[in-house]
C-alpha cells in the first residue's frame, strides 16, 4: 500500500482526488489535511510515499510546507494550483517540488502522474540500496556512468553528444557551483574561450532538453543571472 497525503483547504477537491485516486488504484491508502501545517503533522505521524498539496492555503501556504519538507525528506511533493505562469513553476521546482498540476485537472492526468512520481521514487529507493561505484555520479533522478560514458533519467537511457556529456558532468561533479559560459566552455572545449559564449548557450539548451522535464523550467541546470550556470543538488 502507498501513504498518499492530499492537502487542500477546500474539502470538496480533497474528497474528488481521494476519488480520483482510489478508482484508479486499490493500493493507496489517502490522508488527509487542510493546510500546510496539518500536512507537516501528517507526515511527521505517517510513513508517506507520495503528497498532492495546495499553493495557496490558510495557516501555511503549500509553498512554506514545501520549505519545510525539504528541509528533512525527499518524498515526492505534486503541487496544486490555480496559477499557471511560468514563473511560479519555475519557483516550485527550484523549492524541490516534483511536479505540477495546475487547477481545474484532469481524472486520468492526475492518476498518470501520481503513479509516475511513485514508480520514479520506488526506481530510485531500488538504485540506493546497490553498492556505490567509484564511477557512478549521482543527483536527484539523473545518473552519470562516467565509466560507460553514459546518462540515465529516471532510469531511462538519455543520449548525449560528447560535449553534451563533457556539460553535464562538470556541472554534476561539482554541484552547487556557479560556472560562466568562459568557464564552461574553457573547461570542455579546452582552449580560449574568447567569443564563445553563444556555443555554450546551445549546448545548454540542447541538454536541458534532454535532461530536463520541463526545460523551460528547469530543475537541474539552473540560470544564474549575470553569471552563468550551476547545477542544482537535488
Amino acid at each position: 500500500m502507498y501513504n498518499i497525503l492530499i492537502c487542500d483547504d477546500e474539502e470538496d477537491i480533497v474528497r474528488a482526488l481521494r476519488i480520483y485516486l482510489l478508482a484508479d488504484s486499490k493500493d493507496y491508502n489517502i490522508i488527509e489535511a487542510f493546510n500546510g501545517r496539518q500536512a507537516l503533522e501528517k507526515l511527521a505521524e505517517n510513513e508517506i510515499d507520495l503528497i498532492l498539496m495546495d499553493v495557496m492555503m490558510p495557516e501555511m501556504d503549500g509553498v512554506e510546507a514545501l520549505c519545510e519538507i525539504r528541509k528533512t525528506s525527499d518524498v515526492p511533493v505534486i503541487l496544486l494550483t490555480a496559477k499557471s505562469e511560468a514563473e511560479d513553476k519555475r519557483m516550485a521546482f527550484r523549492l524541490g517540488v516534483d511536479d505540477y498540476i495546475t487547477k481545474p485537472f484532469n481524472r486520468i492526468e492526475v492518476a498518470a502522474r501520481v503513479e509516475y512520481q511513485l514508480r520514479r521514487a520506488k526506481k530510485q529507493d531500488s538504485v540506493a540500496d546497490q553498492p556505490e561505484d567509484a564511477n557512478i555520479l549521482r543527483n536527484g533522478s539523473i545518473v552519470i556512468d562516467d565509466g560507460k560514458k553514459a546518462v540515465s533519467v529516471d532510469g531511462k537511457p538519455v543520449n548525449l553528444t560528447p560535449t553534451e556529456y563533457s556539460i553535464l558532468k562538470l556541472l554534476a561533479e561539482n554541484a552547487g557551483t556557479v560556472f560562466s559560459l568562459k568557464e564552461i566552455y574553457k573547461q570542455v572545449w579546452q582552449c580560449d574561450p574568447l567569443g564563445a559564449e553563444n556555443t555554450v548557450l546551445v549546448h545548454i539548451r540542447h541538454l536541458r532538453e534532454k535532461i530536463e522535464i520541463y526545460p523551460a523550467q528547469p530543475r537541474y541546470i539552473i540560470s544564474v543571472f549575470g553569471y552563468g550556470y550551476k547545477m542544482e543538488k537535488a
